[in-house]
């Protein structure tokens, strides 16, 4: 019997599994790092244990430090989550060395799948059928074929590679990734399926010997081989379905499976599938599976643990589930992670949290909340929402929806691209591989239209006078900016989600009526200036404004930190930043200047002071997040200046690189 269990991992999984926790009276031990001290996982945990280290991604990887953790806190039991050390076989030993119940499979058995190229041997001899793989390059002659790191999963470390040129490269940045993300640089390679579906079996075993398939998963809309959105059960043929059970159980029972694990496999698109690997843990999208099933997984895995047998009856799949991550990113910049603050974080019509819900509805599994402060150490996914619904459309729209009215607020995220995938008819007609945002470039577009950011700057601008006049220490009733004589409009100047700077111009008469308005960005002057709409003033304060748009009234939500202006319309949401009216004057950057997005370790320069390069060129690699960012050259030029060496540190705003436009020769 587990009394009290010690999580040791952080943020959303080890929130998931402590509100099972509640729910079966076991007491709860949360670890963490001195950067998540202030995290609410910490705060929800009966217990918590600080872990010290130099580095705070470091330290949930020290398996010394967490068995101490366990012993100061009396836990009898530990639940390793996903990712760090959830499939290191070590850790599984220690922990059961240590006279501590394990919740997951035996080392044994992590140990078999953990190794890429041991498990697809011994599950071949099974019957599960596989692709062709290889280890050495020489041996290759027919691409595309995609790298892939021997010791982990969730994209890192693997890379689509279309001709030979480009393999070496290609094998390098996988093994550097894969040693960064899990400490093993070790890849091998195997034929790429074109318009392939990722699709996998939620597999459960006992220690009675029982194995058993509680349903599949749909997770083929990925970015960089990593999932983001995911749904139950997968739109596949039922004799397709049959056949995926078959083989998943098939591959359980091969190593005697205990426990919650997914084996993922590579449907062709002439429903052939191939074994692609077996994760020996809870996986992240395991909510869609819970909301068709109504099983607690989670819940599941402790009496598993327990020595309890599954139960004799499984409930069947109903109905269907939509899950998707959000991730502080920004997708249309390549997926560069993003950084800050979350100054809100509100989800409207939330029915449940971590489970729950029992009809229609939708869940949150959040790790973070209104104030977190999101850093470069872990991860980016921030948050998952997970909608259920009748079928597959009712349960797409809930979702598309919810997200689309969420505020989120202090930190980018890739929010809008996940409405414009849920809400395409692409997605709508399962026209769905692993490469669907390559061939979907719409998708990246933002919510908010181009001409209606105007509008949108506009509300800002009124809202920010409503908060002067609330604050005014006389004549507060009288409108921002009036005068007897209407001869000079009120100017706010904004710098929008672009980058470029926007100018409100307007006038309120007496009774507080706006009385004009226009707009100039560097949009408009580009391009063909639009007609502008006509508005009307309904309603302003410091954080709603309604206006009257051409005859067609609109509410826009206004949240103000310090100089950042956030605001969420019907059309969708803006981040700005109010320029002040009389600006200090700032150090400038030489023109040409490449500038860390956030911090990072510059891992790789590729070019020299003096080389000339092409727009697009590769300057250097940026390591954050554990994961590789390039820096690529923005024009044609000469590098002037490499003021980071190999192995430096960076910090958001500094000087990666310097290339001149004008050839110094």
């Amino acid at each position: 019997m587990i009394n009290r269990l010690l999580v040791a991992n952080r943020g959303e999984i080890a929130r998931r599994v402590f509100a099972t926790c509640r729910a079966m009276g076991v007491e709860t031990v949360a670890v963490h790092s001195d950067a998540d001290a202030d995290a609410p996982f910490v705060a929800e945990a009966d217990q918590a244990v600080r872990l010290p280290g130099s580095s705070p991604a470091e330290t949930y990887l020290r398996v010394d430090l967490i068995l101490d953790a366990a012993r100061r806190s009396g836990a009898d039991a530990v639940h390793p989550g996903y990712g760090f050390l959830a499939e290191n076989a070590e850790f599984a030993a220690a922990v059961t060395d240590a006279g501590l119940t394990w919740v997951g499979p035996p080392a044994k058995v992590i140990a078999a799948m953990g190794d890429k190229l041991a498990a697809k041997a011994l599950l071949a001899e099974a019957g599960v059928p596989m692709l062709p793989s290889w280890t050495d390059t020489d041996e290759i002659a027919d691409f595309p074929v995609l790298v892939k790191a021997s010791a982990g999963g969730g994209g890192r470390g693997m890379r689509i590679v279309r001709t030979a040129d480009e393999l070496a490269e290609a094998v390098a940045s996988a093994r550097r990734e894969a040693a960064a993300a899990f400490g093993d640089g070790t890849v091998f390679i195997e034929r790429y399926v074109e318009r392939g579906r990722h699709v996998e079996v939620q597999i459960f075993g006992d220690a009675h010997g029982r194995v058993v398939a509680l349903g599949d998963r749909e997770c083929s809309i990925q970015r960089r081989h990593q999932k983001i959105v995911e749904e139950a059960p997968a739109v596949v043929p039922e004799r397709v379905r049959t056949a995926l059970h078959e083989a998943a159980v098939a591959a359980g029972r091969a190593v005697d499976y205990l426990g919650a694990g997914t084996v993922e496999f590579l449907l062709a698109p002439g429903g052939e599938f191939f074994f692609l690997e077996m994760n020996t843990r809870l996986q992240v999208e395991h909510p869609v599976t819970e909301l068709c099933t109504g099983l607690d997984l989670v819940g599941l895995q402790l009496l598993v643990a327990e020595g309890e047998p599954l139960p004799a009856a499984l409930p069947a799949s109903t109905g269907h589930a939509v899950e998707v991550r959000l991730c502080a990113e920004d997708a249309a910049a390549g997926w560069r992670p993003a950084t800050g603050t979350l100054h809100r974080f509100a989800v409207g019509a939330v029915a449940a949290e971590f489970g729950g819900l029992a009809g229609p509805g939708l869940r949150l599994d959040s790790g973070v909340v209104a104030g977190s402060v999101v850093g470069v150490h872990y991860d980016s996914m921030l948050a998952k929402l997970i909608a259920w619904g009748r079928t597959r459309a009712e349960a797409t729209r809930l979702l598309a929806s919810a997200l689309a009215r969420a505020e989120l607020h202090g930190v980018t995220t890739n929010r809008d691209l996940l409405v414009r995938v849920l809400r395409s008819p692409a997605f709508a007609a399962v026209e769905i591989d692993t490469g669907f945002l390559d061939r979907h470039p719409e998708v990246f577009a933002p919510l908010l239209p181009a001409d209606r950011l105007p509008i949108t700057a506009l509300a800002a601008a009124l809202a920010a006078a409503a908060q002067r006049r609330a604050t005014a220490p006389v004549l507060g009733g009288l409108p921002s900016g009036w005068r007897n004589v209407p001869a000079v409009s009120q100017t706010t100047r904004f710098v929008g989600p672009d980058g470029d700077e926007i100018e409100i111009r307007y006038r309120l008469d007496r009774t507080g009526r706006l009385a004009g308005w226009s707009s100039t960005s560097a949009a408009e002057e580009s391009a063909e200036r639009p007609t502008a709409p006509t508005v009307a003033l309904v309603e302003a304060t410091p954080d709603r404004v309604v206006l009257d748009v051409d005859g067609v009234r609109r509410a826009y939500r206004v949240h103000r930190v310090g100089s950042a202006v956030f605001v969420d319309g019907p059309d969708g949401a803006a981040s700005l930043a109010e320029l002040p009216r009389l600006p200090l004057p700032t150090a400038a950057v030489a023109a040409g200047s490449l500038l860390a997005p956030l911090p990072g370790v510059v891992t790789r320069v590729h070019v020299q002071v003096g080389q000339r390069v092409s727009a697009g060129d590769p300057l250097l690699t940026l390591e954050a997040m554990k994961l590789e960012h390039p820096v690529l050259a923005p024009i044609d030029g000469v590098v002037a200046e490499l003021p980071v060496p190999t192995g430096g540190q960076v910090q958001t705003g500094a000087v990666l690189a310097v290339v001149d436009e004008k050839d110094p020769r």
